[in-house]
Order: C-alpha cells, then sequence, then structure tokens
C-alpha cells in the first residue's frame, strides 16, 4: 500500500489539528471559568462544551490544574493586551485612557448578558479552596495588571489631570479593588453599577 492509499484507518492527527483540539479547550475554560470558577467546573462540562472526547482532554492536560493553569495564563496575556491597548494610548490623556479601558471592558461584560465575570476575580474569591500552586500565580497577574494602571495614574497626577492625598500605586489598588467588586455587582444585578470605577477612589478632577 502506498503513502497515498491509507486505507480507512484513523487519520493521523496533524499540527493543525492538535492545535485546534488544544484551543478549543482552553476556549471551552475561559467561557466556564469566567462564569463559574475553577471549583464549580468540572472535566466533563469542559470536554462537553468543547465537543472533545474525555479522554483527549488528559492527552493535552497533565490534569485539571495544568488546565486552568494553561487557561489562566491565555487569560492573563488576553486582559494584558486589552489593558496595554488603551494605557498606552498616548493621544489620549492618562484618565481618558482609563476610563477608554473601563468602556471595553464593559462591552465585552455586557455582551454576555453578565454570565461570565473576571476569571481572576473568581479565582480569587475560590483562594481557600484552590491548590496552593494558584495562589502566587493570581497574585503576579493582579499586581501587573495594578502596575500597568499604576503607570497611566502617575501620568494623571503628574500632569495635574486629578490629584490625591494618596500615590499612584495606592490608587491602583483601589482601583482593582473596585473593579472587580463591580464585575461581581453586575453578575448579581445583570447590570453595570452606575458609579463608575475610575470616579470614586479620592481623585479630583
Amino acid at each position: 500500500m502506498t503513502g497515498e492509499n491509507r486505507g480507512r484507518g484513523r487519520p493521523r492527527k496533524t499540527e493543525s489539528t492538535y492545535a485546534d483540539t488544544r484551543n478549543d479547550l482552553i476556549r471551552s475554560g475561559l467561557e466556564l471559568l469566567t462564569q463559574n470558577g475553577f471549583l464549580a467546573t468540572g472535566v466533563d462540562a469542559i470536554v462537553k462544551n468543547a465537543n472533545v472526547p474525555k479522554g483527549s482532554f488528559y492527552y493535552y492536560f497533565k490534569s485539571k490544574e495544568d488546565y486552568a493553569q494553561t487557561v489562566l495564563n491565555a487569560y492573563d496575556s488576553f486582559f494584558e493586551h486589552k489593558l496595554k491597548k488603551h494605557l498606552h494610548e498616548s493621544s489620549c490623556t492618562p484618565m481618558v485612557r482609563l476610563e477608554n479601558f473601563i468602556n471595553d471592558a464593559c462591552e465585552g461584560i455586557k455582551k454576555y448578558n453578565f454570565t461570565r465575570g473576571c476569571l481572576v476575580g473568581n479565582m480569587m474569591q475560590e483562594s481557600p479552596g484552590l491548590p496552593q500552586s494558584f495562589i502566587k500565580v493570581l497574585q503576579n497577574i493582579l499586581e501587573s495588571w495594578q502596575a500597568l494602571v499604576a503607570a497611566c495614574l502617575s501620568d494623571a497626577l503628574s500632569s495635574g489631570e486629578i490629584s490625591s492625598n494618596m500615590n499612584n500605586t495606592q490608587l491602583a489598588a483601589i482601583f482593582w479593588s473596585g473593579w472587580e467588586g463591580a464585575v461581581m455587582r453586575s453578575k448579581l444585578y445583570l447590570d453595570w453599577p452606575p458609579e463608575s470605577p475610575d470616579n470614586q477612589y479620592h481623585l479630583n478632577k
């Protein structure tokens, strides 16, 4: 039998189909974990949502913990890109950059009818029950996002666009606490809070 006529055997998995299946599983996790969190999401639900056999899950990932770390890294990359896209936009003033980020992120939340939250926020709530390996990862992600906002607020303070008796790092920490709270509240009320997270925290424009 020649290589051109291989018969009816199982088709060879190509690099393309390998990546597609793995990405389908990651997308499934991004959807379900932002809705339900890590602890409430089982492997059965993940593979069913991805339309992938359960055996394939363990072909691509050693465990649910390994899988969730991969999903968390993908979410971090996506969200960091969104932050940088807005906060590094030099044509806008710092507070307009921050407002543009908020508006963009809010549209993403509304797109899914307030059913999906922030994966990092969800897992922060679950932290007492999470494997210990997640704790430092979550801390590092939150601190990297906070640093991006702190740099933007530093520009706003330096330019006089805002004034505060707190420094930029303190303001950024308060911003993220308010942001995560607003996202959780939106899931409860199925609406975005009327108070924008950029104008509540000891800022005088």
